[in-house]
């Protein structure tokens, strides 16, 4: 299931995506046998994206997700590397979404039960620091909580969103997040991801082909799913029709 959605593109927006650097990808070498298709050309040995597929499949992304999200849909968010976290934490933010900026934790899909397990306990013990409930116990033990709650905090403070499973999973980079990648596919949860030239695009429902490594083309990326987000989501309060007065 690889439809792209290939649209047209203007010289304005190939200069933009040029410009942030959404169309470069890696060296020849390491390109995928299976993104040549999507390859538009080649700079010092440097593979070009074809804008055009970069566009179609943004726009065929956005599409699904919108329909997912409707009806208070959720989308988990992952992008652990530096280039990606902080446009991943603001989509986040924005939408009330959970999301992954730091490690993944293998099974937090397939585990989920012990994943959530593990989250109600560490919002418990926030919730006993917050009201003064640890007082009761000696210094050190005390000492112990603080350093368990910093730790787990680097593991759980973006899934506090997270009470079932996502009905879609949003990936920057399917190359190293092949874990999240193998646990969605293995539950059937839909997958968009941003993947490069190096990345399989078999292995993604809606890809978007653009530059994975770069912050601003994440950031490029990532504000076009957010600005459709926020149209689609006052379009929908628009429509929301008064209860009728009897």
């Amino acid at each position: 299931m690889l439809d792209t959605g290939v649209t047209t593109t203007t010289d304005e927006q190939v200069m933009e995506m040029a410009r942030v650097g959404v169309i470069y990808g890696h060296k020849k070498a390491k390109t995928h046998p299976r993104m040549r298709p999507f390859i538009g050309g080649n700079r010092n040995d440097n593979e070009l994206l074809d804008p055009e597929a970069t566009l179609g499949g943004l726009a065929r992304a956005i599409a699904f997700i919108k329909e997912k999200v409707a009806n208070n849909g959720s989308m988990l968010l992952v992008g652990t590397q530096a280039a990606a976290r902080e446009a991943v934490m603001g989509l986040a933010e924005e939408f009330k979404f959970p999301y992954v900026t730091t490690r993944w934790l293998g099974g937090t899909l397939t585990n989920f039960k012990v994943i959530t397990d593990r989250l109600a306990y560490y919002q418990n013990l926030k919730v006993k620091r917050e009201s003064g409930d640890l007082a009761k116990y000696t210094k050190k033990e005390q000492l112990g909580f603080s350093k368990e709650i910093a730790k787990l905090s680097k593991m759980f403070d973006g899934l506090s969103a997270f009470k079932k499973l996502p009905d879609v999973i949003f990936v920057v980079d399917s190359n190293i997040h092949s874990t999240v990648v193998h646990e969605a596919r293995l539950l059937r949860i839909p997958l968009v991801a941003v993947i490069d030239t190096d990345d399989d695009p078999a292995l993604i429902d809606y890809p978007i082909f653009g530059n994975d490594h770069s912050r601003s083309s994440i950031a490029w990326i990532v504000d076009r799913i957010k600005v459709d987000l926020k149209e689609a989501r006052t379009a929908e309060a628009q429509n929301v029709q008064p209860p009728a007065i009897n």
